[in-house]
């Protein structure tokens, strides 16, 4: 049966979220306009009304969305899409904004929540801040209108509640219209992690917070206020960049300990359309505080605080208009709303300049020359260095963009994004934060004190030496030998020193006042986490043995991996590592379940424990449990020991994926304070392939009599008759007789169960069995009742193996350290700026 009324629910709750916002939006723009004090509360309270009816209808299409991917409601195309009855409940959340529509779902709901603070916390600035909140909501809601005109046949939006039949054209559709799949495609494997659950709302926290900043900027221009909307933005800049930042940063850690590339930011193009507005919001902030003692900033605050969200519109337009092709793993397919996102982006944009160009003369500017010992100066220069880093950024970027405008005028154009984007940003970006470093560093001393030039000299001596001597400690400790390195660490060193000095004074005179020297403090760090994590980064996963492993994959595939057989160690980096064999994991309890122990069902989520199941010391199903497995995934365990103890077990995984291009690993981490000892597979053993055995040997056994199989010491403990087979009927003639061979391996016991049967009296069959673990496979070919023996064919091949690579990452705890004090110095100041705020909207005018 389809569930048509909680589909037309939704749908309904999504044209009310549309026309509401457009109401609150023309009733707060009367509300702003009209000099009548009466028709303005009106107007106000009008507004107020018809945003929270938004508010609800948000919700409420959130909540339809949710029951139909919760309930597995597949005769919806986006519940088909996105989940399937096996995903476990916390990735239920995920499938939420896998998809475009609830992405934009996501960023309206957190629009909603600080415009409803606006509107219960009674801002002065509600009227025109909530005006532009109410058009950018409207603006999102049709993104999912997904209604047509008639006429026209325009399409506006992508519902998230169209049914599959009317989203596929496929024939059962036209055989049987209620069709409903009994499952569907499923979330995305690599997106099964709990980073994925809460990175992507706290990122798109950060994109909502920028919209406050720009309200103020917007309403300050459309009023002639052009110094009074930056006191009350600083706070919401202050928390935007906080969390910004932070949803940059897990997903940089997600990609660490998820994807194989060896790192945690690849510059992908999407990564680059966050990072750039980032750093633009960086800038916008520092630009922000200058103000408040000179007011040559305001142009500069007003113009970069404008750019963070025009700059959130076009890495908008970028991931979802389909523009960047192939030329990232992150982007959406284009759900043709590429005609939408470009009016969505002009629209604010020319908006914008329109009210920029038209103020411009009437906003008041200082002509004071700068001097070169005033704070403002080198806030300045901090500035440029960081306007510059992004739009070092945002250039390369826009290739794809720029060659599909010259397209429109028929010319072709051969410009392709960097083929090395690692190498291409890594090297510019380096001395571009160098600049950062130093600058942050000293601008701090002109911040906190007025400094001429014997002072200034006084003042940075001693952090200068001392940074001096650290990079000497470095150098000779570390091996520090890189020119360009050394200039990073010590560029590092120096904002470390620098604004620890700093920080000691203020946590001394007001720790509220310590928010900015505890953010570049973490910046120093970060610093030097990137310079030994990536710069030192050191691969110990080293072939020593001359073999190729395959020609097609180059040098440095069969120099920098080793192959590993199961059960037979091998030495590498200061360990001596061993792959114990493939496991998989269990759905609903925790550990690894050896594939040897386990054998298939009809379904590929379930499995049948041949016998007690054990991890750990713990009892984890019992023999002839069914249970149920994540059956695209794959772990090779792995032991690293040094002096004869385990110190280590990892399980790098790899994932079959179909999405993103088949077999896709993933790396596991053994962390230590000083390093990490990053390991993934970078070619697991194929199972789809026949494997190659050798001859058949014929070997004669007893029961409880030793016999050798592949090298290994193996006994005949048990003889049953069988009286039913998997997917086989037997007769009351048929004879099925099962052994049992037990034999010894390195660390384990492996039990083979071969089968022989005789149907009918004269038809004889013969079911081996097998480990790849050991490379056997047994045959029970005959039996002789009269003499007790039982006659084995005996089969071997290559024992299960794995190619796997692994690097040490010295020092990235620092770099993980350094994001979180850059976070908490941001959050320090955002308190402190708000209870500011707080204070002086309190007290009597």
């Amino acid at each position: 049966m389809l569930h048509y009324f909680v589909g037309n629910l939704g749908h309904l709750f999504v044209i009310t979220s549309f026309v509401s916002g457009l109401v609150a939006a023309f009733a707060y723009w009367r509300a702003t306009v009209n000099n009548d004090l009466l028709a303005q509360r009106d107007w106000l309270i009008n507004g107020r009304i018809s945003f929270v009816a938004h508010s609800v209808a948000v919700l409420g299409v959130i909540i339809t969305l949710f029951v139909i991917i919760y309930q597995h409601y597949f005769e919806y195309h986006y519940a088909y899409s996105h989940s399937s009855r096996h995903l476990p409940g916390q990735y239920m959340i995920s499938c939420f904004w896998e998809g475009q529509e609830g992405s934009f779902l996501l960023w309206m709901f957190w629009h909603a929540v600080i415009g409803l603070f606006f509107i219960f916390s009674r801002q002065p600035w509600e009227a025109p801040v909530m005006t532009i909140f109410a058009l950018v909501q409207a603006f999102l809601a049709s993104m999912i209108l997904g209604v047509v005109i008639p006429g026209l046949e325009l399409k506006i939006g992508s519902s998230p509640f169209i049914l599959l039949r009317d989203a596929m054209d496929d024939p059962i559709f036209t055989l049987q219209p209620d069709f409903i799949p009994k499952d569907g495609n499923g979330l995305n494997p690599l997106l099964q992690n709990y980073w994925m659950v809460i990175h992507p709302p706290t990122l798109f926290l950060g994109f909502a917070l920028t919209l406050v900043p720009f309200s103020f900027a917007m309403a300050g221009l459309w009023l002639r206020k052009y110094t009074e909307w930056i006191k009350p933005a600083l706070p919401w800049t202050l928390l935007g960049g906080a969390i910004l930042g932070l949803g940059i940063l897990m997903g940089g850690y997600w990609a660490y300990e998820t994807l194989s590339f060896g790192g945690y930011w690849n510059w992908d193009p999407v990564e680059n359309a966050v990072y750039v507005p980032w750093i633009v919001l960086i800038a916008s902030l520092h630009s922000m505080l200058v103000y408040r003692s000179n007011p040559t900033a305001l142009k500069l605050s007003l113009l970069l605080v404008l750019s963070v969200f025009l700059l959130i519109l076009y890495s908008t337009f970028l991931t979802r208009s389909g523009i960047l092709g192939d030329a990232s793993v992150h982007s959406f397919t284009d759900l043709g709303l590429s005609g939408q996102l470009l009016i969505y982006l002009l629209f604010f944009t020319l908006g914008a300049a329109w009210l920029v160009v038209k103020r411009w003369k009437e906003m008041p500017s200082s002509e004071k020359e700068l001097s070169t010992y005033s704070r403002e100066f080198w806030i300045f220069l901090g500035i440029a260095a960081l306007c510059l880093m992004g739009f070092q950024v945002l250039v390369p970027t826009s290739i794809p963009v720029y060659n599909r405008v010259v397209e429109i005028f028929g010319i072709r154009s051969n410009l392709a994004p960097p083929a090395n984007q690692v190498q291409f940003y890594s090297n510019i970006q380096l001395w571009f934060a160098v600049a950062v470093a130093l600058l942050s560093g000293t601008a701090q001393f002109f911040w906190w004190n007025k400094m001429d030039r014997s002072k200034l000299r006084k003042e940075l001596t001693t952090p200068i030496m001392i940074s001096l001597i650290l990079l000497a400690i470095l150098i000779v400790t570390t091996r520090l030998t890189d020119p360009g390195f050394m200039v990073l660490g010590l560029a590092g060193l120096y904002v470390i020193v620098a604004n620890s000095r700093i920080l000691y004074r203020t946590l001394k005179l007001n720790p509220r006042l310590s928010g900015g020297a505890i953010a570049h403090v973490g910046l120093g760090l970060m610093l030097i986490g990137v310079l030994y994590s990536s710069g030192y980064s050191k691969i110990v996963s080293l072939n020593n043995t001359g073999l190729l492993y395959n020609r097609d994959m180059g040098t440095e595939f069969n120099r920098d991996n080793l192959l590993l057989f199961v059960n037979e160690p091998r030495t590498m980096g200061g360990y001596e590592i061993e792959f114990l064999g493939e496991r998989l994991e269990p759905r609903h309890k925790s550990g690894y379940v050896k594939r040897m122990d386990i054998e298939p069902t009809g379904d590929p989520f379930k499995v049948v424990a041949k016998r007690n199941i054990v991890y750990r010391d713990e009892v984890l199903y019992q023999a002839r449990d069914t249970f149920e497995i994540y059956p695209e995934n794959t772990f090779y365990e792995i032991a690293l020991r040094q002096d004869g103890k385990t110190v280590a077990t990892l399980y790098p995984r790899v994932q079959m994926n179909p999405g993103m291009g088949g077999i896709l690993p993933s790396p596991d981490i053994r962390r230590n304070f000083d390093r990490d000892l990053y390991t993934h597979v970078s070619a697991p053993m194929n199972r789809e392939a026949e494997p190659e055995w050798s001859e058949l040997q014929e070997l004669r056994v007893h029961p409880n009599e030793k016999f050798f199989v592949n090298d290994y010491v193996a006994y005949l403990d048990k003889v049953e008759r069988i009286m039913e087979l998997p997917g086989l009927r037997l007769g009351d003639e048929d004879v099925a007789v099962k052994i049992y061979v037990r034999i010894e391996g390195e660390h384990d016991t492996y039990t083979l169960e071969p089968i022989f049967l005789i149907r009918n009296r004269t038809e004889v069959g013969r079911i081996p069995d097998e480990t790849g673990e050991l490379g056997v496979k047994l045959t029970l070919l005959n039996i002789h009742p009269d003499q007790n023996e039982f006659v084995l064919g005996l089969q071997t091949r290559q024992k299960d193996w794995v190619i796997i690579k692994a690097m040490e990452k010295p020092l990235i705890n620092i770099l993980w350290l350094g994001t979180g004090l850059l976070t908490l110095g941001f959050l320090v100041a955002m308190f402190r700026r708000f209870r500011d705020e707080s204070r002086a909207a309190s007290s009597p005018q």
